[in-house]
């Protein structure tokens, strides 16, 4: 039987073997053929879709989206499915490097002011708004 057995497609492709087997089972990769004997035998072609999910993961998109986006690609009509996506994906990443930047802007600032505590800092110009807690370290008891 030709094809690839689970460990060639694990190795070649990167990723342990239940991985495949949990892609089989979300749907992402058909069931495998099985020989004689049970061993599951994969298309050539897995490795190179595993490396399609592999990609889209690393650019953002969730397991879900992909498998969607697969079954948009396996009716063989083209749509604008994925330009769609990609767009609102490029909004979130955008949401995302806007608010780990102000994180950074601030940590920096913290840094640079010598902050020493979250609650009460003695720095000149905190730019932390903290609010003095010590009065309610009784009540949490």
């Amino acid at each position: 039987m030709a094809g690839l057995r689970t460990g060639e497609v694990a190795e070649q492709a990167g990723v342990n073997i239940q991985t495949l087997r949990y892609y089989e089972r979300r749907g992402l990769l058909a069931a495998p053929a099985r020989t004689a004997g049970g061993h599951r035998v994969y298309p050539d072609d897995t490795v190179a879709l595993l490396a399609v999910i592999k990609t889209a993961q690393r650019l953002g998109f969730t397991l879900d989206e992909v498998a969607e986006l697969l079954e948009t690609s396996r009716r063989r009509h083209p749509t604008p499915d994925l330009r769609q996506r990609a767009t609102r994906k490029l909004t979130e990443i955008d949401a995302k490097i806007a608010d780990l930047t102000a994180m950074r802007d601030t940590l920096a600032r913290v840094v640079a002011a010598r902050c020493d505590s979250l609650t009460n800092c003695t720095c000149a110009d905190c730019p932390i708004p903290f609010v003095d807690i010590s009065h309610l370290k009784g009540a949490s008891s």
